[in-house]
This record gives C-alpha cells, sequence and structure tokens, in this order.
C-alpha cells in the first residue's frame, strides 16, 4: 500500500474521487450503492509494485465504483527468496507478505468503516491471500478473493529441486495450503467466495516444461490447469498470458461480474479533462527491486511532443523527494505525453517515456532500470520497451523498436516483457509500437548517453 499523502494532497485527491464518480454515475447509469460496494484490495505478484494495478483501477472507476475504495498494496521487499525458510537479503518469505497483507486489510476495514474487503491479486499475491486467509487473520474479513495466474500447485512439482521454494507444489507452502478443506476435500479456505482466472496455455509458469525455470527439457510435474483450485469459480480467458489473467480488460470484466453478479458497463477506461499524478519513487536493494521509498532521489517530469518525443518547455515538475518517497502531486490532462526523469544516488538515470494518463492516479511508481556497464561501453544508448502489465508474445502480437521487430522476443509462449535496444545516434526520435488485438499503444522516446549514466525506459500503459 502506497504511504499516505499530505493532507493538501488528500483534498485534491478527495476532489477528484467525488467528481470521477459523479461523472460515471451520470454517463454509465447509477453503480451499486456505497453499502454494497466493498473496498477492493489489489496485490501485486512477485518482483512487482502497486503501480502494476493502474489501468484496472481506472475500469472500476470508469464503472463508478468509487476511487477511495480502491486500494494497491506495495510490498516492501516484492521478490520471493529462493529459500522461504532461510533469510535472504532483498528478499521476502511468504510469511512477510502474508503479515504485511494482513495489516493492509485491517488498515483499510479501519479506514472505509467496511466489514469486509475484495482481495484480488496477481501471481505470487495470490500465495498472500491464501496464506491470509487460511493462517493470518483474514478469514471473515474477505467477502471475495481473485487470484490471477497464482501458481496454485506450484510453477514445478518436484519435491527434489528447491525444495522448500515458495513456488514448488510438492514443497510445504504449497503443499500446507492445498490440503482438503471441509466436507468435500476442498483446496480453499470456506466462508468466502473464490475464484481463479488462468490461461487456456500461454501462462509461462504453468508449462509442462521448464524451459522458463531455467531447466528446458525437465518436466515441471505442472499443466495449464495449475492454477485452479477445487472449490473455487474456475475461468479460462484463451491466450491470455500470466500477467494479463489479471490485468487485461477481460480479467477486469470476469472479477466485476464476479463481484457485483453482473457485467460492467464498459471495460473501457473513461478519460478525466483534469489528471492528478502521484507515486513512490524506490530503489534497488541488495540488487533486488525494491518498493522502499528512496529519500533523496529527484525526479524530473517533461511534457514531451507526441511525434519526436522531444521536450516541451519547462519541466512540469521538478522535485528532490523527502523520507515518505512520493514524488507528486502533477497536475496534467489525459492529453500530453510526459517523460519522467528518475535520478536515484547511485544508480542510473533513467528517463521512463509514458503515453498521455487517461484518468488520475496515486500509483505512478518510479524504479530505476538497471545499466550494465557492457551496454555502456557497447552503444551510445540504451532503450528499453517494456510491458509490465503483460508479456509480449508472437505471433499474437505485433512489437515494434525503433522501426524494426522489437529484440529478444521469442515465438511462442509469451514470457518476455521488456525488449531491450542499444542505439548508436543520440538526439533523434525513438519509436516504439504496441498492437495486441484491441490494444494498440505507439510511444516515442528520445535516446540518451549511456556512458554519461543514463537509460532510455518506454513503458506501455496496458
Amino acid at each position: 500500500m502506497t504511504l499516505p499523502l499530505s493532507v493538501l494532497h488528500r483534498r485534491a485527491w478527495i476532489a477528484l474521487a467525488a467528481s470521477a464518480l459523479l461523472s460515471a454515475c451520470a454517463s454509465l447509469g447509477t453503480p451499486p450503492g456505497a453499502d454494497v460496494q466493498p473496498p477492493i484490495v489489489f496485490v501485486h505478484g512477485n518482483g512487482d509494485s502497486a503501480a502494476t494495478w493502474q489501468t484496472t483501477i481506472w475500469r472500476w472507476e470508469s464503472n463508478g465504483w468509487p476511487r477511495e475504495r480502491l486500494h494497491a498494496v506495495n510490498f516492501p521487499y516484492p521478490l520471493a527468496r529462493d529459500d522461504n525458510t532461510q533469510a535472504q537479503d532483498g528478499r521476502s518469505s511468504s510469511t512477510d507478505q502474508r503479515n504485511h497483507l494482513a495489516a493492509e486489510v485491517d488498515r483499510v476495514l479501519a479506514a472505509t468503516g467496511a466489514r469486509q474487503v475484495v482481495l484480488m491479486a496477481n501471481s505470487r499475491g495470490g500465495n498472500a491471500i491464501r496464506d491470509c486467509i487460511q493462517n493470518g487473520g483474514c478469514a471473515g474479513k474477505v467477502s471475495h478473493a481473485i487470484l490471477g495466474g497464482t501458481p496454485n500447485h506450484g510453477v514445478w512439482a518436484n519435491p527434489g529441486f528447491r525444495p522448500n521454494n515458495e513456488f514448488n507444489g510438492a514443497g510445504p507452502f504449497l503443499t500446507a495450503l492445498n490440503a482438503p478443506k471441509g466436507p468435500n476435500g476442498d483446496e480453499v479456505t470456506p466462508g468466502l467466495k473464490w475464484m481463479t482466472i488462468r490461461s487456456d496455455h500461454n501462462d509461462k509458469f504453468a508449462q509442462p516444461d521448464g524451459v522458463w525455470i531455467g531447466a528446458k527439457g525437465t518436466p515441471t510435474n505442472v499443466t495449464a490447469e495449475g492454477p485452479a483450485l477445487k472449490g473455487a469459480e474456475n475461468v479460462v480467458l484463451p491466450g491470455r498470458d500470466h500477467r494479463e489473467v489479471s490485468y487485461h480488460a477481460e480479467a477486469f470484466a470476469q472479477a466485476w461480474r464476479f463481484v457485483t453478479g453482473r457485467a460492467p458497463a464498459t471495460t473501457a477506461v473513461k478519460a478525466e479533462a483534469r489528471v492528478l499524478l502521484d507515486g513512490l519513487a524506490t530503489g534497488i536493494q541488495a540488487g533486488s527491486p525494491s518498493n522502499l521509498p528512496a529519500p533523496g532521489a529527484r525526479v524530473t517530469v517533461y511534457a514531451v511532443d507526441a511525434a519526436t518525443g522531444a521536450r516541451q518547455g519547462a519541466p512540469l515538475l521538478d522535485k528532490t523527494v523527502a523520507a515518505d518517497g512520493r514524488w507528486g502531486p502533477l497536475a496534467t490532462d489525459a492529453r500530453t505525453p510526459l517523460e519522467f526523469v528518475l535520478a536515484v544516488p547511485g544508480l542510473a538515470t533513467t528517463h521512463v517515456y509514458r503515453a498521455p494518463f487517461a484518468r488520475s492516479s496515486s500509483v505512478v511508481h518510479l524504479r530505476p532500470e538497471r545499466l550494465l556497464p557492457a551496454d555502456a561501453q557497447a552503444a551510445a544508448a540504451v532503450v528499453t520497451f517494456s510491458r509490465p502489465r503483460g508479456y509480449f508474445g508472437l505471433p499474437r502480437d505485433t512489437v515494434l523498436l525503433d522501426g524494426a521487430a522489437a529484440p529478444g522476443i521469442p515465438p511462442g509462449v509469451a514470457g518476455v516483457s521488456t525488449s531491450k535496444k542499444l542505439i548508436n545516434e543520440l538526439d533523434r526520435p525513438v519509436a516504439a509500437e504496441f498492437r495486441s488485438g484491441a490494444i494498440a499503444e505507439r510511444i516515442v522516446a528520445r535516446p540518451w548517453p549511456a556512458k554519461e549514466g543514463h537509460v532510455t525506459l518506454i513503458e506501455l500503459h496496458d
């Protein structure tokens, strides 16, 4: 969960939330009353942050769900330990995740006055949800649990291979969670509604071969049905990948139906005239991604030209973040592409290019990219194209970077979410384009000098 905003920031968010809710009610019809609109707590996956839920939150808002009842957890150390039983710098155990989530559930209930929350997770976040409900005191506090792509029966199931890893379906953690419960021998804890959302074949972590865990040719003892659970409603989204089963518009539609009992009015994101952005500036801890604030980081934001990526005028914001790590707020609109410059002491200066933000968001979290010394020596600039809410899949998707097929994306199962290209010229546009079904984004960035410690990141919304 993101840290509290100042009083001034909070007032701005409350005003925006009220405006958004009234607008949604007027355009989409009156949504369910507040008494039947429970708070929803979104739980990110392994190595990720609350920012992955940005577009999902927008879709709930666009259907009239109050902004103040949509919360995204931010685990401090999001990456799992290699051995769940052994401390590891910069990593978290399943118990760490469970306890953090339990505290967030209590905090949200206290803040909203609600009796129960809805929990929705991607991947590893589902482990925390299941553990919290079964063992962490969340039973009775949750009405619905939605698990997208959670490896409920493991990424592999082999007692002889990394036996204490959290993702081993034959290990002690998942074996205990999956122990039969109730008269029907269900795998889910009784007393609430459960839904899993999975792919039919395109989830990189539900494959019979170990290629995605570095063990090509070795059976995992896991199939595409691995995320399904006995006792839950098990939904299949054909062709969707490991992240899309949580963050795609189709996953949102299933979640809305599961919670409300009806289809959403729209799966599109309804744009706001006034957009207010904020988030955390974070860093890297012990070589692992971190969601802890990076005090002293400097964040500078520019409006850029959509066709060239060139900066348009003076910075919209230039701030050295304090101990809370918050870099905003920034007032903008739904028409302006942006460049975020994140400078964390001791790490590469990262230039993040984003298409216009359709709606306000308090989870625009910024994390520096790693710059490999070999890349900095080999080229003038390093440009990375990233899809944090999905993977690139060929031939399903069209993925272009700098006028050619984006490098490093293998055909078949969608399992790569970034593409990196070394550029030998500076001071020119570099375009990135992504098309997949109804999704289409084109972002133009500028390359920055790698030898001076700069890296360019082009980040998709969907």
